[in-house]
């Protein structure tokens, strides 16, 4: 049985938890999802209980959204009945079928993360746009870190260590980059995010992007609207790599 059905198949908890999401926390994400043309087909992969399908929705898009979560879905089917359960595997589209696709907070809790990106990036067509957005397991940088992985100095310099290796790897042996795995912490009550079982950064995430079809557009380290001048500090340097989150936003080119 996969991660996602052990924690989140059936998990109550977790749908009344992303009921009560500020709009802050995927209101970026939401907006970066917007096709180019209006009316565009868009996805949202771990759509939760349908917020970002909502906004998208209200935009004038035809919005799709997908999750593993039974509960989730439920209550997402009430903002709209494109929204509907799937393995977490396979997406249930054809080729090339959306203008845009996306996973908010999703990659960290799959268990063959680079095949999800492949997956992501097959349902998109070429043109289209894809956007990333999950946790920095591999802070170098920064305060306020939520996770055992990120605090500490001595975590910090193992991460900022981790980080060149990788680099060195995808030079050296890019066939042979996979994303580290983590053992999930679990809690009562069910605490969301701690139970992650990938390490997932920006690094690796615009790997597998680039490998699958997509030219990166823009990498930030930022997940939520900052101010501009506050926003170009902290991502106008390869530093955006080290600190905070992991929001890419790419297009498939083939």
């Amino acid at each position: 049985m996969s991660h996602q059905d052990t924690y989140y198949r059936q998990n109550e908890a977790y749908a009344e938890h992303l009921a009560n999401w500020d709009p802050g926390l995927y209101a970026k994400y939401a907006d970066a999802l917007r096709p180019s043309k209006a009316g565009a087909r868009a996805l949202d992969v771990g759509c939760g209980v349908g917020q970002v399908v909502a906004r998208l929705q209200e935009a004038g898009y035809e919005a799709h959204g997908v999750d593993v979560s039974e509960p989730n879905i439920t209550r997402a089917k009430k903002v709209s009945e494109r929204c509907q359960l799937y393995d977490g595997r396979r997406l249930p589209f054809p080729d090339r079928h959306f203008a845009s696709a996306g996973a908010l907070n999703v990659l960290e809790h799959v268990d063959e993360p680079e095949a999800f990106i492949a997956e992501l990036v097959r349902v998109v067509e070429p043109g289209g746009r894809l956007v990333l957005s999950s946790p920095n397991f591999f802070r170098a940088l920064g305060f306020r870190d939520y996770h055992p992985r990120m605090r500490g100095v001595g975590n910090k310099w193992r991460n900022f260590r981790r980080l060149q290796q990788k680099r060195a790897q995808m030079r050296s042996a890019p066939d042979q980059v996979r994303f580290d795995k983590m053992t999930p912490i679990v809690k009562e009550p069910f605490t969301p995010d701690d139970d992650a079982i990938v390490a997932t950064n920006a690094l690796e995430m615009q790997f597998f992007l680039e490998r699958a079809g997509c030219v990166v557009e823009s990498v930030s380290c930022c997940d939520r609207y900052v101010a501009k001048p506050v926003d170009l500090a902290l991502n106008l340097g390869p530093w955006r790599y080290c600190m905070f989150n992991s929001f890419l936003v790419a297009r498939r080119v083939k």
